[in-house]
Parts: C-alpha cells; structure tokens; sequence
C-alpha cells in the first residue's frame, strides 16, 4: 500500500475494537490511562532472533488516525441498532493526540518476549490501534527476517535480487516485501514501484519470451552500433558472428547446433544496452547454445570498446553450471586475450530457498548475483510471525493475562528494557526486562536477574555497557520525537545491529538462546500476581 494511504486506516482493524471500545465507553473508561506492549514468543524460521521493521508505517499510521463521516455511518451501518448515538459522536473526537509510542529503532535485532512498540494513552485510542499496530509490524519484520537469513547465508559479499513481485501476496504485499528485504539485506528488486516510492536501486533485463520472440538474424533492428570511441557506426552483427565461429571452435561446440534466434535476442539487446547486456543463457541449451552465442556478443561489444554486465540462469543445477560456466568465461578471456573476461558476473535464479542455497554453497558454485522470489516475499518456512498485542498497565495498576498455557503468560508492569553488553568480545549477551520505576543498571556493577523461560532462574551479571533498547518516537499527535531514518540507513543500522551478538545466536539453525531476564523485583510482582489469582 502506498505511503499515502497509511493515515485512511482507522477501520482497517477487527470489529472487536469498536465493540470494546462501546464497553469502555459505556462504563466511562475510555480515558483511564492504558499501556500495551507489541512482541513475539516465538522467533520464527526455528531461528533465534527477528529484525524489528514497520515501525515508519506504524508512525505514518498514527498522524492520520482520525474516523472521519463515511467511517462513522459505516460503523452505525455494523455495530447493533441499540448502540447508543452518543458514541458515535464521541468516536468523531478521537484521535492518536494522546498517545505516546516507544519503539526499537526500526532495523535492529529483537527477541522473544522483548517489546517492539509501547504504546500509551486512553484506554479507548490505544485498544482502537491493535489490529493495524500489528498488521504493519507482523509482516514487515517477517520479510525483513527472511532477508537477513538469506544475506548471512550468502555471506557478505554476493549480490541479493528480490524478484518476488509476481508471487506476493497481492499489491500491497509485493511492495512491502521489496521495502523490507531491502532493509533485511537484500542489494535490489525487480519491483519499479518500489524503486520509486522507497528510493531502492532496481534491477532487471530479459525474460525468455524476449528471447523466444527472435527466430533469424533479419528480425534484428538496428543492425549497427557506435564504438565506444567513435561516432561511426559498425556494423554489429558480422562482427557477432566472426566471433561465434571463433567460440564455437575453441569450445569445440557445433555452430550449426547454436541457435540463431538466440543469437538475434542477445545482438538485438547488446546494441540497445551496450554498457550493460546481459545474457540469458537456459532458453535452449546452456552450453550448446546459450554461452556460445553470448561469449560471440560480448566479444564483440568488446571489439569496440564495451564490457557485458553478465549473464544469467534460471534452471537446472545452478552449482554446476555456474562453474561450467566460469570455465568457459576464463578459457575465452585466455584464449581472446580479454583479461576482464573470467570476472564477469553470473546471476542464477530458480526458486531458490535457504535449503537450495545451502546445498549451492555447500556443493561450490561461481555464483555473484543470486535472485529470490517465491520464498522469500512469501516466507514459505513460516508464514506469519506472530506478534501479540497485550496489556501491561491501566489507570496506572499492573495487568497480566494468566493461563494454563504458560508461554503465553504476559509479563505486567510499565517497564524499561536494557540491553548488556560484556567485556570478553564486546557483544551484547542479555536483554534485561525493568519495572519503570526502578533504577537503571550501571555498567560496571553487579545485578540480580531472573531469566525468563527458566522457572526464574536466580543469576548476578556485571555488563560493562548497558543501553537502553527503546527510544520515543510519537508523543502529541504529529510530533515524531525521532527523526526517522531512510531506507537506507535503516538498512544500514540492521547489519551492524546484527554484529552485536554473537554467530552463535545468529546461526540459521539450532541457534544458541540469547538470555532475556527480568529484575528482582519485576519477578516478585510477576510471582505475586500469579498467586493473588489463584
């Protein structure tokens, strides 16, 4: 969905709101001062953390918040008629003024039970803003996850193509799944809109049916091309061909088996983009025909004066041809004596996952450029993240839900997170869960903490840094107290987020659990709390 429509989403929610909200209003609660925290108890993927991301939606979002006439009559049109008028005028009135939201900084590493956002205000606004708070946060910080997995499984130096437009989860879904595997890691997408609402580079050349619609070498128009240093046009397509048969014999390839339809695609696209052609190899056959005919155009926009920008597959062994295919490149840039030849980049797409990847890896590939699709913008592994909304505060009174099912227990309390960091290696090892009130842990001295996940586990740590993980973000309706980040720099602020712990939090699978902990004190409310119930 595009940026401009964030501040229309005050009926994209449940209808439990406004039911809630009528019960709140009814009772004369709808101003008691409120707190709910948004996170996750679970990482998803089997991994070990998730990259925070929705958080300048979230805000966007919020300066918008308003029910305007059309959304007023259309609740009175769904709520039942013996809804008392008088609400529906009170709900004209409501606004995000009062609300004030603290997040992580969009982009950094978070995990299970840790808050993403605090959100505080009337009990009315704040309980209005669940559904969408999580909407926008939900699959962002899936997506941008999924790209983080990927970009530390491809290692730091590979490019990461995001194609997944034609396989999202509609309009809206495409355009937040290039955003965000943006921010995650990924270098570019295929998406146009994309590129231009959020600024990410774009990316992309042919597709087989170009390729497919060449048959001869008549088709090709126009038939010439300018040296690099010279405003004399060249024929290009003798040249081409010289250089084909020339391939051919080296690689001892039949020229007869090549296909001229090809070869017609590959010259017809070379003088349209001579700076930045690129080959697609697989239309026909990869190495009896494809690389044949590309090597013969690449030579000769070398001739004059050009450099090919690579080539690509997208089915069969992406390893093994890619090596194939490097091989190639360095027995025609040693024979041809074009030096610059065996470096040019091999893209490879074909439905790649993390497994497939892994297995690449694993196998040895030449890969440079590595496009993903499907599982990533769907995030096949797992398709939902999870995020809850609960309450911790009202009218300034600790809450906590309570059930059989104690994972989903919620921890109560206006609280403060830190996160510690040690002196080993200078990472962060601990998130440390506060009561707001309670004084802060200093760096250098001994705390007492109780590990959630662990019965309460009686610890005393001595961080040599301590951070404080949220900042404030929206206070007084339009004010955002922090400046937010592009695209770019929150993308930026992910990777060096993610040097913070240690690789063996970070491991794809079977990962180290890192250590959440409340206070004392925290934990004495916490116990309290659970025995007053019963």
């Amino acid at each position: 969905m595009e940026p401009g429509r964030r501040g229309s989403l005050a009926l994209l929610t449940d209808l439990y709101q406004f039911t809630m909200a009528y019960g709140y209003w009814r009772a004369g609660r709808q101003r008691e001062p409120a707190e709910f925290e948004l996170f996750f108890r679970r990482c998803p993927f089997q991994g070990g953390f998730v990259v925070g991301a929705g958080l300048g939606e979230c805000l966007a979002f919020l300066r918008g918040f308003r029910l305007r006439g059309p959304d007023i009559e259309y609740l009175q049109s769904v709520l039942p008629s013996t809804t008392d008028k008088a609400f529906f005028d009170y709900l004209r009135t409501v606004d995000a003024s009062e609300v004030t939201v603290s997040s992580v900084p969009e982009g950094s590493v978070v995990f299970a039970k840790v808050p993403l956002l605090q959100v505080k205000g009337p009990l009315l606004v704040v309980q209005l803003l669940e559904t969408t708070l999580l909407c926008l946060v939900n699959y962002a910080s899936l997506v941008a996850t999924n790209a983080a997995r990927f970009r530390m499984l491809a290692g730091p130096d590979k490019k990461l193509v995001e194609f997944g437009l034609r396989r999202a989860q509609g309009p809206d879904g495409g355009l937040s799944a290039s955003k965000y595997s943006y921010i995650g890691g990924f270098d570019c997408t295929s998406n146009v809109l994309a590129g231009q609402l959020y600024g990410i580079p774009v990316c992309g050349t042919v597709a087989h049916s170009y390729i497919m619609s060449f048959t001869s070498l008549e088709e090709v128009q126009p038939r010439t091309l300018k040296p690099l240093d010279s405003e004399e046009p060249v024929e290009f397509l003798p040249l081409a061909e010289l250089w084909l048969g020339r391939v051919c014999q080296l690689l001892q390839v039949p020229c007869d088996g090549v296909n001229h339809g090809e070869l017609a695609a590959f010259a017809s696209y070379a003088i349209a983009f001579p700076h930045s052609f690129q080959g697609l190899l697989d239309t026909y056959s990869v190495m009896g025909s494809g690389l044949p005919n590309f090597c013969a155009v690449a030579l000769a926009l070398h001739q004059l004066g050009y450099r090919a920008g690579g080539v690509c597959v997208d089915s069969g062994d992406l390893g093994k041809q890619s090596r194939e295919i490097r091989w190639v490149l360095r027995t025609c840039g040693a024979a041809f004596q074009v030096p610059w030849f065996e470096t040019i980049p091999i893209v490879a797409s074909n439905d790649i996952s993390e497994r497939s990847l892994q297995e690449i890896i694993q196998e040895g590939h030449e890969i440079d450029v590595i496009g993903v699709g499907t599982n990533l913008v769907t995030c096949t592994l797992q398709p939902s993240l999870g995020c809850v909304y609960k309450l911790v505060t009202v009218n300034g009174h600790p809450t906590q839900k309570l059930t059989e099912d104690t994972e989903k227990m919620t921890i109560p309390g206006s609280k403060v997170v830190y996160r510690l960091c040690d002196a080993a290696a200078g990472l962060a090892f601990m998130d440390l869960m506060a009561l707001e009130a309670e004084p802060p842990p200093t760096a250098g001295q001994e705390v007492a903490v109780c590990m959630l996940g662990r019965s309460g586990e009686a610890r005393r740590v001595t961080p040599t840094a301590v951070e404080i993980l949220h900042r404030p973000y929206f206070k007084d309706g339009q004010q955002v107290c922090q400046a937010l980040p592009s695209v770019h720099e929150i993308k930026s602020h992910a990777q060096a987020s993610l040097r913070l712990f240690s690789p063996a939090h970070l491991r794809l699978q079977e990962p180290e659990p890192y250590q959440v902990a409340v206070t004392e004190k925290l934990h004495a409310l916490l116990v309290n709390m659970r025995q007053s119930s019963q």
